[in-house]
């Protein structure tokens, strides 16, 4: 038998990383994980969806090869 499945090579997004790195000069609010509540790293004022590093991470698992 011959094994069919395939795998995808993702790059990784320079922006995305970049948002999601720790800064520990930051200080005040961070912002909650739209899918859990959990505190992420990021400041409260960061524009778009914000997740916490389990989240991310089972997004980005969701969305790895499906299509």
């Amino acid at each position: 038998m011959t094994d069919d499945t395939q795998q995808c090579a993702l790059a990784p997004d320079t922006d995305a990383v970049q948002a999601l790195t720790h800064d520990p000069g930051l200080t005040g609010p961070r912002a909650d994980c739209v899918q859990c509540g959990e505190p992420t790293e990021l400041p409260a004022d960061h524009p778009g969806i914000t997740l916490c590093p389990v989240c991310t991470w089972q997004q980005a698992q969701r969305i790895a090869c499906s299509g």
